[in-house]
């Protein structure tokens, strides 16, 4: 069967690899424009970061609806999202280095600073719409990485009530990355 537009998805969803082929060659420029925006500064991450874009289209694009959103928007969301992901794996990674050339460490510490800077920046205009109850649960459960349990716990809130809430600021956050999209 040959993959065009109107039927890759569907072949994705079928497992099909020629569909994921297709989805480099016409869809490509989304991943490299957004790596380029957010990984500028991290090169040798950006062939990693491909891959792994493109394998959570793979596994993930049963959660793709096409009457609810455009493909392109969808693979933009899903690169940006990883390109952060990869952010925040240097960042970890190069706190955890031991280096003793000072001027090394003095270069790690200001990319570390920019990437600090960048993924703040990032979070911040994704955090920025939702109230700021919300938006602390958010940053207790994806940045801080403690569980619902313990977020109950700090917020005095039920677990199906943080549920709700991280749902609805998903939503939210998804519908106003949407508008941001179609505006570029």
């Amino acid at each position: 069967m040959k993959i065009s537009d109107e039927n890759f998805i569907a072949e994705l969803k079928k497992r099909n690899q020629d569909a994921l082929e297709y989805v480099l060659k016409h869809y490509g420029w989304i991943i490299k424009a957004t790596i380029s925006k957010h990984l500028y500064n991290l090169s040798n991450y950006e062939d990693d970061c491909i891959n792994d874009i493109l394998l959570a289209v793979w596994n993930n694009i049963n959660s793709f609806d096409e009457e609810r959103g455009d493909f392109k928007n969808w693979l933009a969301g899903v690169s940006k999202y990883k390109c952060i992901d990869y952010k925040r794996k240097y960042l970890k990674h190069i706190k955890h280095e031991n280096i003793d050339d000072l001027n090394l460490r003095t270069h790690d510490l200001v990319i570390e600073d920019i990437i600090s800077k960048e993924i703040s920046k990032d979070l911040n205009d994704l955090l920025n719409c939702l109230k700021k109850e919300d938006r602390e649960i958010f940053i207790k459960l994806y940045i801080e990485e403690k569980e619902i349990e313990d977020i109950s716990l700090d917020t005095g809130l039920k677990k199906d009530v943080i549920y709700n809430r991280l749902s609805r600021g998903r939503r939210k956050m998804r519908n106003i990355f949407k508008l941001i999209e179609s505006r570029e």
